[in-house]
């Protein structure tokens, strides 16, 4: 079993990528622990109060909401009972036992997992400290757990396969003999990875030093349809003589890689739904993650960014590198909310958290909803940027919850909402 854990400033976010699954029929809520219902008969707005109301008793934390993914082997198959027990087992034992939580079963990926959302603020108003929950209360939790259900041990699935990359060693010019070095690195990746084009199989390459070349197109070297393979420095600047592909013994010339273009095409498409769930899953919920800072989680999920820019330094392409299933997305080819110009729309800079409102929105993939009209259109669909239609009563006022602090995802009690107080009248015009 793996745990991955996501903090955030916006309950409401994070509930509204749960319910969203399972309105998309891809998710269940299994469980509402600390809930008067049972979570069959809770509705959105029921879910997020709880949570809310128990996050308004401390509106100077920062952070208010948790987020935790327990991700089981694609080999085990457990019952909704279990599930339940696994959940309330984990809760327990990394200090959320009197915390509300609700616990999602998802099923939209290649392996089955469930989704725990709470909040550490406590009932007296205090905080749970957040700062070693992974590393240590998750860690131990997860370990034990693994024995008392008998899951398949993550430990197990490192020492199989120790990293997520191939093992190869990368070619360093200078220090081993160039063909062979390349070679290498080709065995392992041309046989492996799902790539669709040239630019696709370099963003895997280059993280061993090597780069597939075509010439520019004005060359000899690309109007012959020929590829040569290049070493390149630490600095990503090919270096030495280049070798044609023709030469090494497993011929990844351009026409037998263009051959692989359509196979892997096919092939790859059970693994877009993975690498699109991470990419929002680390978003979802958190008006502050830079380019930066998105790249980093979805690394430590094995999926590696690989950014395209132009001589200025300004980005045009992104590709990301899984290497859990070996494919190689385009971004753009993942969809339209998950090309270069849209992440980094959805991303905040990493020196100005907080953006302009209008990018703020476009981050969370929808327009604006104005709450004046909330009642009269509850039950409208509405479309977000990446095409899919949702039920408006099921995700309302995202952009006004994250990034409004005061409002706390909508909710304020009473006794702090300011009134206008009325003006004095001075002493002579009382006389």
């Amino acid at each position: 079993m793996v745990a991955v854990i996501h903090t955030s400033s916006s309950l409401r976010a994070v509930l509204t990528y749960n319910e969203r699954k399972v309105e998309e029929g891809q998710a269940v809520c299994l469980a509402a622990e600390k809930y008067m219902k049972e979570a069959s008969d809770l509705t959105f707005d029921q879910k997020l109060y709880t949570l809310q109301r128990q996050a308004s008793l401390n509106l100077r934390a920062k952070v208010n909401s948790v987020h935790v993914s327990l991700n089981f082997d694609p080999s085990e198959r457990h019952d909704v009972d279990t599930l339940r027990s696994i959940a309330a087992s984990y809760i327990e034992k990394i200090g959320f036992k009197e915390q509300p939580c609700l616990v999602y079963q998802h099923m939209d990926a290649g392996h089955p997992h469930i989704h725990l959302v709470t909040t550490n603020i406590r009932a007296d108003g205090s905080r749970i400290p957040l700062h070693n929950l992974g590393k240590n209360q998750s860690e131990k939790a997860r370990k034990e757990i693994e024995i008392e259900f008998n899951l398949v041990k993550a430990d197990g699935r490192k020492q199989q396969n120790p990293e997520l990359k191939p093992a190869m060693v990368s070619a360093n010019y200078g220090k081993v003999e160039t063909k062979r070095a390349i070679a290498n690195v080709l065995s392992g990746v041309i046989g492996q990875y799902k790539f669709t084009s040239i630019p696709e199989l370099n963003a895997v390459l280059k993280q061993y030093n090597v780069m597939a070349d075509r010439g520019s197109e004005q060359s000899r070297t690309y109007q012959k349809g020929g590829l040569h393979y290049h070493l390149l420095n630490p600095k990503g600047e090919p270096v030495g003589v280049p070798i044609k592909a023709s030469d090494f013994h497993q011929k990844p010339t351009l026409k037998s890689l263009q051959s692989r273009f359509e196979i892997n095409e096919q092939l790859r498409q059970p693994d877009k739904t993975r690498v699109k769930n991470a990419i929002d899953f680390a978003l979802y919920g958190d008006a502050n993650v830079s380019l930066a800072r998105l790249s980093k989680t979805l690394e430590r999920d094995g999926i590696d960014t690989v950014l395209r820019k132009n001589e200025s330094g300004l980005i045009y392409g992104i590709t990301y590198v899984d290497h859990r299933t070996k494919s190689v997305f385009n971004g753009s080819s993942l969809g339209k909310n998950y090309s270069a110009k849209a992440i980094q729309e959805r991303c905040s800079p990493a020196d100005n958290p907080r953006q302009d409102p209008i990018i703020n929105e476009q981050k969370i993939g929808r327009n604006k909803i104005d709450l004046d009209d909330r009642s009269s259109s509850r039950s409208n669909d509405f479309t977000i940027s990446d095409g899919r239609s949702f039920n408006e009563n099921i995700i309302t006022d995202s952009a006004d919850a994250l990034f409004d602090p005061v409002k706390q995802d909508g909710y304020m009690p009473s006794q702090l909402r300011s009134t206008r107080r009325k003006k004095k009248k001075g002493l002579s015009q009382s006389l």
